[in-house]
């Protein structure tokens, strides 16, 4: 192995990234780069970009800028020079006009490139003037067949890509020119994985995908496995106790998914379904190909399946040509459903989306006075929820230490963060009986149980 070398990556936006970073980094450590926590000093950093915000770009010059004094301090001191990369959606998005604007960036590659870092790297070594690199093709090669069979240590609780891309091309999104065309990958691939990782320590997986419920890999057999038939193969393996999933569609919602939630304790009783508004007319100009009352059907078969599961989703407030009625009518689906957790924005502009160009833009006076509208809602909703919760006894899985002293937070079944005191860092990876004392907004407070209070596999 080669001398050891400093590697600080900065992860942006969702969950797909966290694996992305991760894997980049298990990609790098043959080359003898270690993760650090800063960027001061490293030999090299990575911003690994997300594009699905607003001012997405902006956010990575801002922080380009500090790195500039970091590359420039390491070179006047005569060490080895900072490689400087931007990866991910914005670099794959606007990779010419990083490089155009911003002269410490070394390399720029896309979210389905970063298996060639070594070769990248080696380039950007021998670098001579202005010669850069640029890498956002889509390779006809894929990635995942191209990384490192180990997979590095992830934790008690990890994130496991299973599905890339998206072919549904919601009028507002991205990631169909971000992250390319839908792809799975084979089943046995994902088993073997996590078989790795639990047998490292890990005891929660999160399936990752942008449609993770469109999955569709082959088998071992030559059969096409959907994610209803790859959560039954993952919960016959020995030591994994929990098993979750993000983000879904509620187009790709089947029958055999919704029979797993109802036949697989392992799979937590928690699903992210984002349904974006309420409104028909708007849902229609999404493009989401399903309305509202598709998703209210979908919502009573999934909750009959498993009367314990609760809801979170996404909502964009403002999409252009939204009413006040339609407004309204998200307001009711939120009052009909019933969500625990959320994510909800101003819709904001992406270029080269159609949503873009259409007319009827929404003031953003109006944007802001309905987001704030809908964002009281669903945090009513969010703090009755986990009041619900108080006197309930929970499973908890326990993964980091807290602010306390003698103090650990954990996950409930539905994602809810759990303190609890008492207990020491020996305690950190078990699964342990709570009842919650308390509730606040974002969280929970339990006790360990002292009768039954052994481990247990899920709530």
């Amino acid at each position: 192995m080669s001398a050891t070398k400093k590697l600080f990556v900065k992860t942006y936006g969702c969950q797909m990234n966290v694996y992305d970073s991760q894997r980049m980094q298990d990609v790098l450590a043959p080359l003898g780069y270690q993760p650090v926590d800063e960027a001061e000093g490293a030999d090299m950093v990575i911003l690994n970009t997300c594009h699905i915000r607003e001012k997405a770009a902006e956010k990575v010059f801002s922080d380009l800028g500090r790195i500039r004094k970091h590359k420039k301090a390491k070179e006047e001191n005569g060490t080895d020079k900072m490689i400087v990369a931007v990866a991910g959606c914005v670099a794959q998005a606007e990779g010419a006009e990083l490089m155009r604007r911003e002269p410490i960036v070394d390399m720029v590659f896309g979210p389905q490139t970063y298996h060639r870092l070594p070769e990248m790297v080696a380039r950007a070594n021998r670098a001579i003037g202005n010669d850069r690199i640029i890498d956002t093709d889509f390779p006809v090669e894929e990635k995942f067949d191209h990384l490192p069979a180990q997979v590095s240590q992830q934790g008690y609780s990890a994130f496991i890509a299973i599905q890339e891309g998206c072919d549904k091309f919601c009028t507002f999104c991205v990631v169909p020119y971000t992250r390319g065309a839908e792809y799975s990958r084979p089943g046995m691939d994902i088993v073997k994985e996590t078989r790795q990782i639990v047998a490292q320590g890990t005891r929660e997986v999160t399936l990752l995908g942008q449609n993770v419920n469109a999955y569709h890999g082959a088998g071992p057999d030559g059969d096409e496995w959907t994610l209803g038939r790859l959560l039954r193969e993952l919960s016959e393996i020995d030591g994994l106790e929990r098993i979750r999933y993000i983000t879904s569609h509620p187009r790709d919602v089947d029958d055999d998914l919704i029979f797993a939630h109802r036949d697989l304790p392992k799979v937590m009783p928690f699903l992210h379904l984002p349904v974006q508004s309420g409104s028909d007319r708007v849902l229609q100009a999404m493009n989401r190909k399903h309305d509202r009352q598709t998703y209210f059907d979908i919502v009573k078969r999934l909750r009959e399946a498993q009367p314990d599961l609760a809801l979170s989703s996404d909502f964009i407030v403002g999409f252009p040509g939204e009413s006040e009625k339609d407004f309204e009518d998200t307001l009711d689906l939120v009052r009909q459903v019933g969500f625990i957790q959320t994510f909800s924005f101003k819709y904001s502009p992406r270029p080269g989306t159609p949503a873009s160009a259409m007319e009827l833009q929404v003031p953003e006076e109006v944007k802001a006075e309905r987001l704030a509208r809908l964002q009281d809602l669903l945090a009513e909703q969010q703090l009755a929820f986990n009041q619900s919760c108080v006197g309930r006894e929970m499973d908890v899985l326990l993964d980091r230490t807290g602010k306390f002293e003698g103090q650990l937070v954990g996950r409930s079944p539905y994602m809810q963060p759990v303190h609890v005191n008492g207990l020491t860092e020996a305690d950190l990876g078990r699964i342990v009986r709570l009842k919650i004392t308390a509730a606040k907004p974002f969280s929970l407070a339990g006790e360990l149980v002292e009768e039954g209070g052994s481990e247990r596999n899920v709530a």
